[in-house]
C-alpha cells in the first residue's frame, strides 16, 4: 500500500493508475490526513458489492425460523421468592 500527498498524486497521476492496476492500492492525503484511496476497477466493484449487499433485519431473520418449534410446556413455572 502506498501513501502520497496530494500535490504529489496530481504530478504523479499516470504512474499511480498504472501502480493501482497491477493491485496496489494507493492512499492519497491532504494535509496529512487520508482523503482517498486509488484502486483498480475490479478492487472497486467488490467494495461497492459489499456495500449494497442488503442485510436482513431481526424480523426479517425470526421468520425464517423454522415452524416446527418444539412446544411450549403449558403449564404454570414454580414460585420463586425473592
Amino acid at each position: 500500500m502506498q501513501t502520497i500527498n496530494l500535490k504529489d498524486a496530481k504530478a504523479g497521476f499516470s504512474s499511480l493508475v498504472d501502480d493501482a492496476m497491477k493491485g496496489d492500492f494507493v492512499t492519497i492525503t491532504r494535509h496529512g490526513k487520508p482523503v482517498a484511496t486509488l484502486v483498480s476497477i475490479e478492487a472497486g466493484e467488490i467494495a461497492r458489492k459489499a456495500l449494497e449487499r442488503k442485510r436482513s433485519g431481526l424480523i426479517a431473520y425470526l421468520q425464517a425460523m423454522p415452524v416446527d418449534l418444539p412446544d411450549r410446556n403449558p403449564s404454570p413455572s414454580r414460585d420463586v421468592v425473592l
